[in-house]
């Protein structure tokens, strides 16, 4: 195993106790935790590899946040609860924290350019948080409402002229 693969897990690992700390802060279940955390860490996991990869940060966000989404609607159906007790705490990895700090850092010093490119690159991460959340939700959402209906984990067609109002 190379350095840069073990700086990486190490990263991997403290998201997932910090997310894990997280969702104990915001009341998660004591028997969803655990998937928070994972949830944070598979997010966290994505963003360095893409940026390990020499992608972009708003473009690896918006990746990190395809993927936490997904995942978050998945554990949703599976366990039978909404989707932002995984959703939130998935997210927090990849929160622009740093480029707020470095707007407010930078407007004390008075560097109008770096302020206004740290603002713009803050805004696009939050812009891509709320994209990917979108795409995510419309796909989730039209398999349920569409012409597929949801029995267990298996979607199947609707029947015809069946009434399916309690899918509603």
């Amino acid at each position: 195993m190379n350095r840069e693969m073990f700086r990486i897990m190490i990263q991997v690992s403290g998201a997932f106790l910090a997310i894990y700390g997280f969702a104990v802060l915001l009341d998660t279940p004591k028997k969803y935790l655990f998937h928070a955390g994972g949830v944070g860490a598979a997010g966290g996991l994505v963003y360095l590899i893409c940026i390990q990869n020499g992608l972009d940060v708003v473009f690896s966000s918006f990746i990190s946040a395809l993927v936490v989404a997904v995942i978050s609607h998945i554990f949703a159906r599976i366990f039978k609860t909404p989707v932002t007790l995984f959703l939130i705490a998935g997210f927090l990895p990849t929160v622009p924290g740093a480029g707020m700090y470095r707007i407010v850092h930078y407007i004390l010093e008075g560097n109008e350019k770096m302020t206004g490119y740290y603002l713009i690159q803050t805004l696009q991460i939050a812009g891509v948080f709320a994209l990917a959340i979108f795409i995510i939700d419309t796909v989730f959402y039209s398999f349920q409402k569409g012409e597929w209906k949801q029995n267990s984990m298996k979607y199947i067609r609707k029947e015809e002229g069946s009434n399916d109002a309690h899918l509603k």
